[in-house]
């Protein structure tokens, strides 16, 4: 079995209308869970209107208009919020959602959203010094109470006396996840701290390579490997005739035969088949990219050809 997620990248062009069409399409149709990504900045050129929504203030707003369906990001970025106030925020929208909420947090990557908005960009090691800091402040304040308050003494982080609310709904904590290609560091941030890894738009062979480099970051720390779901992500494309796949493919600017190269697309049956060689290779979470926002008969058609195939 594999639990199948819509995907977005918002920043492309959307509105928070635009995503709640798709959640609620998505939520209707079956899927596990609506997840969109963290940015500012349109990537690739053209017109970047209508700009950016804010991510969580978008999954602030679907936790009330969803009812069923899981939320949250792939991933938010460490340079973009402090770790307390993001703690809050997503303990908030895990309670106004009912408990459906989880975090993708990372290192961040995009600098030029950083110029555009103000936002620091420290070099590569210092961002995944800030995001191992944020990890363990988050993962703490969501544990702490009053009788018991989190206390945290890091180089860029520090924290006094916190009290642990607002507490999150789903206990211990909101599930986190930690992604990323690279063969050391993300396996152990993975392995302490998260509780799913997610390899985004990786080919079938490095994701299969990466599994033992994050089980052996597992048993290095005496986790049972078998407590980190494993997760990739893949453009979908997907069409019931061969048309209607090119179609979709020209719509979203690529060609077809790269997408069947690296994507999860074609006929339902080579999506099933690309999703199910992850499956077998460790796989429990697969998320669809959706690159067009307005074609919510792509939504349907996944949900009707390839959710059952891979249940």
């Amino acid at each position: 079995m594999v639990r199948l997620r819509i995907f977005t990248e918002p920043q492309q062009g959307a509105t928070y209308d635009d995503l709640r069409r798709v959640a609620l399409e998505a939520e209707e149709a079956g899927f596990d869970a609506f997840f969109r990504s963290d940015h500012y900045l349109r990537m690739g050129g053209g017109d970047p209107g209508p700009g950016p929504t804010d991510a969580w203030i978008t999954l602030a707003g679907l936790a009330r208009d969803t009812e069923r369906i899981r939320l949250g990001t792939l991933v938010s970025s460490a340079t973009f919020r402090l770790p307390g106030p993001l703690a809050v925020a997503v303990a908030q929208v895990d309670s106004m959602s009912g408990g459906r909420v989880e975090l993708g947090l990372g290192a961040g990557w995009f600098e030029a959203e950083h110029r555009s908005y103000g936002i620091d960009f420290p070099p590569t090691g210092e961002r995944l010094e800030r995001l191992t800091e944020q990890l363990s402040v988050i993962r703490g304040i969501w544990v702490a109470s009053p009788d018991d308050p989190f206390d945290f003494d890091g180089r860029y982080y520090s924290v006094s006396s916190n009290n642990g609310l607002p507490k999150p709904l789903q206990k211990p904590h909101p599930p986190l996840i930690v992604g990323g290609a690279g063969p050391k560091r993300t396996p152990a941030l993975a392995a302490t701290f998260a509780d799913e890894y997610n390899l985004p738009f990786a080919s079938l062979e490095l994701f299969t390579e990466r599994q033992t480099d994050v089980e052996r970051a597992c048993e290095a720390i005496g986790r049972d490997p078998n407590t980190l779901t494993r997760s990739v992500a893949l453009v979908a494309c997907c069409g019931r005739t061969e048309a209607e796949f090119v179609r979709r493919a020209v719509a979203i600017g690529r060609e077809p035969d790269e997408l069947r190269a690296n994507g999860a697309a074609g006929a339902p049956d080579e999506v099933v088949s690309k999703l199910d060689a992850y499956r077998r290779a460790g796989a429990k979470v697969a998320y669809l990219q959706i690159l067009d926002l307005a074609d919510l008969e792509h939504v349907r058609l996944l949900a009707e050809e390839v959710i059952p195939a891979l249940d």
